[in-house]
Parts: structure tokens; C-alpha cells; sequence
């Protein structure tokens, strides 16, 4: 052995304790949020156990990391610190956003939000740029703490293990603190992994479609806060005589959550974390059952449907029409809705709008406020402008006897300064309220005389519909909840997990017996 090998095997102890502060550094940034929600807070709340159990977790694949990076050649080593870069990077950007931690659940969630890219890096970019040189930081350390180690030569197998134990440990128990350097693709691997969507349930219940409008629409505006809505745009609808339900709870404060929980149906006397969303029969089968064709309509994004809108419940849509464009989408399709409704084919139309989502100063033209306006002065002009004669112009010349049409928001929107908008982890109020209104023939909209003017859910609006289409109220109230012509048995809320990866996974849901926080 020569000298250069003797001391590339005895270190000073300085440099190891150097190499470990470098190390357990760059370990702590990159893994702030997993320390301090699955260690700091766990020991806050007085679960020791948990706690121990996440520090002991973070600790063992941080040691694998650690001499991952001392065995490994320097190719090698480069190679994992690229990977491990990419996914700290991915956790510290989904922290500094949205303030929690990944898992399986809001990685799925995460992955079907993609084409909302461009505006949440518009919105976000302070923090993701905090995030991506936090990022950096981590990585940076994790090489010096290398560089002062004097990596072990010849050892590229024993490298390969100790980066691969925590995986291969992950695979006989799996904890819920998955470390930030490697937890996007083993995450990723299990969303890949994924079962499939099961069936749909076929409906147990037939429609008496006697009657029953010839257009049945939902129209689900995208990001639309109740109280804005109310001063600026409700007013200006009396001469179009909607029911106006008021103040109405989303069933998520997320678009994804929200827009399965609506098109599914909510069985709100059987909710909890064991529900399947995906099983039900959902609207299309209901409407398809009725005699309607059924139509999506989406306006926010090209490409494929998004929302969580699964193969089995796509087939069930008989066509598909993609309207994404600039910030007058919304009008233009009032201008083909309008047309739609005056054919003569029974149809449902189910229509994602494309709203106000943020960056608010995207849906207003230049010069309309100024530009260092405040986020609430922006979200008024932008809703202004949106919604400016969408409803005139959706309803120009159509018999109301021919129609029923509901419109209302996937979520509401928080536009207090330096806050997220919507999807936050905690939610406020703010982010769950949204208007309900709907535009029927004089005679249907005098079922709700007496109908309560505030707190409804969302989870009504499927029975209701169900009704418009022809089927018996009493059946389609106890399947789900209580129509709009009274208030809710439950408010159902789901978070981003709204649906189950595989057998055993449950969703993130709350329910309670009253709307407030």
C-alpha cells in the first residue's frame, strides 16, 4: 500500500466531522420540509414515535447517500447527484409553493396539473427561484462533502448498494417520510405502478324524461371567488332572472379534486377515505341514460381532457371539443353554447371555462389597471373582463323551457397579498366559496321560491340535476345528498389525493356538518 492509499483510507478526524457538517447541511436543506412536518411537528404534537421513526428513516437513507457519494467513481457520482438534484429541486418547489410535502397522491395530482406550468412559474416565480437556489446550495454541499472525504477508489458495487438500500428497504416497509434526493422516483414508480381505473357502476335508477328540458349544461368557471362575483357580476344578471343560491362550498380548493368530486357524484352520508370517486357511475352515464349526447367542453388547455378525467369515464363522453385560446375563450363559447342550445338533440354539456386562474393580469388587456396593481385589483379586472357579457350572450334568444343550466366555479380564490391563491394545504374559506346560480324556465325556477339563498354544497348539484333529467328526486337525494331546494346533510371536501393509487391507499377527504373552518 502506498502513501497516497494510506491516507485516502485513514482521514483526519477533522475532515471526517468537516465532511459530516458539509453533509448533514446540505441533507437539512434539501429535506426541510420532510424534517419539519414529519419530525418537528410529528414531536410537537406529541407523537414521539412517529417522529423518531421519520428522523431514524431521513437518518439511514441520508447515511446511504453519504457513502454512495464517497464509493462512488466520479462519473458515477456526478450521475447521481444529477438525479438527486432534480428531485430535491421537485420537493423544495412543491414546499416553497404550497407549503407540504409529496407523496404518491399529490404527485399524480401534481403530474395531471403540468399544463398549468406556465402560469404557476409566472405566479411563483420568487419562490421557485428561492427554491431552485436551495436546491443548488444542497447539491453543492453534498460535492464538497465529497471532495473533503477523498472518495474511496474500486468501489463502484459497494457505491451502487448503499444507494440502492433505502429503495430496496422501501420495498418491505415503506414510511411515510421518503427523503427529497430520491422520493420523485420512487414516487414516480409507484403513480407508474398505479392500478387501473376500475369500472364504471352502471345507474340503478330509470329517468322519466317526460318533460325534462331538451339541454341539461353545467358551466364550471375556473377560479371564481364568491364575494367578487356577487358585487361586480350578480348584479348586472337580474334582468336574465337566474336562481341565485348565493354562497355555494366547493367540494376541493383544488381544480383536479374539485372537478372529479362534481362529475362523479358525492354520496356524502358514505364519505370518507376509503371512497372511490372513480367508481360511481358519474353524470355522463346519468345524462346518456336520459337520452342526452354528452359533450365536454374544455377551454383552458389543449391536448387531453384533464381534471382527472379517466379512460373509463372519457368513454362515456361522446364528444370532446377543445376551445383553449386567448383571454375572449370564455366569450367565444358563450357564442357556441348559445347555438348548441337551440338545436333540436337532447344534449349535456359539461364546460371548463377558462376563468381567471392566476396570473390574474393574463386575462385582461394591457393598460386595464396598472401594472404594479394589487393582486385584488388585478382579480377584479380580470373577473370583470371575463364574465364582462358572457351571460348575455349565452342566453341571446334560447326558449328557457328548452333548457337547464347551472353555472358555478371548481373553486373560490384567496386574493389576499402574499398568499396562495388556491390548492394551499391548509385552506381558507376563501378558496371554498363560490357562486351557484342557475338559469331555468320560470316554472322549474319556481321550485326554488323557498330554497335557501346561502350554504349549499356543490354535492347538491348532482341529485338536482339528476332531477332535471327526468329522475325521481327521493332516489337521486338518498344515492347522494339533498337537493338545491334545501341545504346539505354534509360538506364533503377532498384534497389532492382524491383518488386511490391501488388496493388499501385512502383519499384525503374531510367532512363535517357545517361549512365553517
Amino acid at each position: 500500500m502506498n502513501d497516497a492509499e494510506t491516507m485516502q483510507r485513514r482521514l483526519p478526524l477533522w475532515r471526517v466531522l468537516l465532511a459530516l457538517a458539509l453533509f448533514a447541511a446540505g441533507y437539512a436543506v434539501a429535506n426541510r420540509y420532510q424534517l419539519t412536518h414529519g419530525v418537528l411537528y410529528r414531536w410537537a404534537a406529541g407523537d414521539m414515535a412517529s417522529a423518531a421513526a421519520n428522523f431514524g428513516w431521513l437518518a439511514l437513507q441520508g447515511a446511504a447517500l453519504l457513502a454512495a457519494l464517497w464509493l462512488l467513481p466520479t462519473r458515477w457520482m456526478t450521475a447521481a447527484l444529477a438525479l438527486a438534484f432534480v428531485s430535491v429541486l421537485v420537493n423544495l418547489g412543491f414546499g416553497m409553493t404550497v407549503a407540504d410535502t409529496l407523496d404518491a397522491g399529490k404527485l399524480a395530482w401534481l403530474l395531471a396539473e403540468t399544463r398549468q406550468a406556465g402560469p404557476a412559474m409566472g405566479e411563483f416565480f420568487g419562490p421557485l427561484v428561492l427554491a431552485l437556489a436551495q436546491a443548488v446550495v444542497a447539491t453543492g454541499l453534498f460535492w464538497a462533502a465529497r471532495k473533503v472525504l477523498a472518495p474511496r477508489k474500486g468501489a463502484l458495487a459497494l457505491g451502487l448498494f448503499a444507494l440502492a438500500l433505502p429503495t430496496l428497504l422501501g420495498l418491505i416497509w415503506l414510511p411515510a417520510a421518503g427523503a427529497a434526493e430520491r422520493n420523485v422516483y420512487s414516487l414516480a414508480l409507484r403513480v407508474a405502478a398505479a392500478e387501473p381505473p376500475p369500472a364504471r357502476a352502471a345507474v340503478s335508477i330509470a329517468p322519466d324524461t317526460a318533460g325534462t328540458p331538451r339541454h341539461v349544461v353545467w358551466i364550471v368557471d375556473e377560479s371564481i371567488a364568491y364575494d367578487p362575483f356577487a358585487r361586480l357580476i350578480a348584479p348586472r344578471l337580474a334582468a336574465l332572472q337566474p336562481v341565485d343560491f348565493g354562497r355555494a362550498w366547493a367540494m376541493g380548493n383544488c381544480s383536479a379534486p374539485a372537478n372529479v368530486a362534481l362529475r362523479s357524484g358525492v354520496a356524502v352520508d358514505r364519505a370518507g377515505p376509503e371512497m372511490d370517486l372513480r367508481a360511481t357511475p358519474s353524470i355522463w352515464a346519468y345524462a346518456k341514460k336520459a337520452g342526452y349526447r354528452t359533450l365536454l367542453v374544455e377551454a383552458q388547455v389543449d391536448g387531453p381532457p384533464q381534471n382527472l378525467l379517466l379512460l373509463p369515464e372519457l368513454a362515456l363522453v361522446d364528444e370532446t371539443l377543445n376551445m383553449a385560446g386567448d383571454m375572449d375563450t370564455d366569450r367565444r363559447v358563450a357564442g357556441w353554447l348559445n347555438g348548441q342550445l337551440k338545436s333540436g338533440e337532447r344534449s349535456f354539456t359539461f364546460v371548463v371555462l377558462r376563468g381567471v386562474h392566476f396570473q390574474y393580469r393574463d386575462h385582461f388587456p394591457v393598460g386595464t389597471v396598472p401594472t404594479d396593481a394589487p393582486p385584488a385589483e388585478q382579480y377584479r379586472a380580470a373577473l370583470t373582463y371575463s364574465k364582462r357579457d358572457f351571460f348575455e350572450t349565452l342566453l341571446e334568444g334560447v326558449d328557457r323551457a328548452d333548457v337547464a343550466i347551472a353555472y358555478t366555479s371548481d373553486h373560490g380564490q384567496n386574493i389576499a397579498p402574499d398568499t396562495l391563491p388556491h390548492c394551499s394545504r391548509d385552506g381558507v374559506r376563501t378558496e371554498y366559496e363560490v357562486p351557484l346560480l342557475a338559469f331555468l324556465s320560470p316554472e322549474r325556477s319556481a321550485v326554488y321560491d323557498d330554497s335557501p339563498r346561502e350554504g349549499h354544497s356543490l354535492s347538491q348539484l348532482f341529485p338536482e340535476t339528476l332531477v332535471w333529467m327526468g329522475y325521481d328526486r327521493t332516489a337521486a337525494e338518498a344515492a347522494y345528498d339533498n337537493g338545491l331546494t334545501r341545504g346539505p346533510r354534509r360538506y364533503v371536501r377532498f384534497g389532492r389525493g382524491v383518488v386511490p393509487l391501488g388496493a388499501g391507499d385512502r383519499v384525503e377527504v374531510t367532512v363535517s356538518e357545517t361549512p365553517e373552518f
